[in-house]
């Protein structure tokens, strides 16, 4: 097999060079430079996920994909807790006898 190699550029204009996409090197980066932001309480999901629980109802990761087009509920309920909303969780069975997280106030 005949090995490929090139010379790209990563962020910040730097050179990279590759032998295969597998094997692409980079410089450093420090991990504080990759993490996402913290989700503000403000987001749209984080608000959608709070008027929800505190209305009374509970939620699950197939609720909030369904009712609000939120596929990382974990995600926000964490952003909720971060912002000293205190959120609980249980374990429920579903139909078929799989336990999935509720999450509720």
């Amino acid at each position: 097999m005949e090995s490929l190699t090139g010379l790209g550029q990563g962020k910040e204009g730097k050179a990279m060079s590759f032998h295969f996409a597998s094997q692409l090197t980079m410089d450093f980066v420090e991990p504080t430079a990759t993490h996402h932001p913290n989700k503000p309480l403000g987001s749209k999901q984080c608000q959608q996920v709070l008027s929800h629980l505190q209305s009374g109802k509970p939620i699950t990761a197939l609720e909030a994909l369904r009712l609000y087009g939120i596929f990382r509920l974990a995600s926000r309920i964490h952003d909720l807790k971060k912002h000293g909303i205190e959120v609980k969780v249980r374990d429920v069975a579903t139909e078929n006898g799989k336990k999935i997280a509720q999450y509720y106030l």
